[in-house]
Parts: structure tokens; C-alpha cells; sequence
């Protein structure tokens, strides 16, 4: 009975733990993750910038919403 109960207690404890590493490991992923996508939002904006392809968007968008209204 006695081991039966230790070994319920043991078994809880280490899946605890594994959670919690888990938990841990998850956390470390999501912000590799943000940090890649980060610099992937970066380098696209920096490109964007250079080339002049946001005032082109933006020339583009107020067009043809102006097109739209009229």
C-alpha cells in the first residue's frame, strides 16, 4: 500500500515538473519565433522604404478610393 502510494506521489512530482519544462520550453519557441518574424518585418519594411514601394501602395490605395467615391 505504502509503495503504491509513493509511487503515485513520484509519478505526479516528475509529471509536474515535466510540465513546467514544457511550459518553459514553449515559452522559449514563441520567442524565437517573434524574434524571426521581427526581423523578417524589419528587413521587408527596410526594402519597402528603399525601393519606394510604400508611397506606390499608398499613391495606389487613395486612387482608388477616390476613383470609388466619385
Amino acid at each position: 500500500m505504502f509503495l503504491r502510494i509513493f509511487t503515485v506521489l513520484v509519478t505526479r512530482g516528475s509529471l509536474a515538473r515535466r510540465r513546467l519544462d514544457e511550459r518553459g520550453q514553449t515559452t522559449a519557441e514563441y520567442a524565437l519565433v517573434l524574434v524571426g518574424a521581427a526581423a523578417v518585418a524589419v528587413l521587408l519594411l527596410t526594402w519597402a522604404t528603399g525601393s519606394g514601394r510604400i508611397a506606390w501602395l499608398l499613391d495606389k490605395m487613395v486612387d482608388t478610393v477616390a476613383n470609388m467615391v466619385n
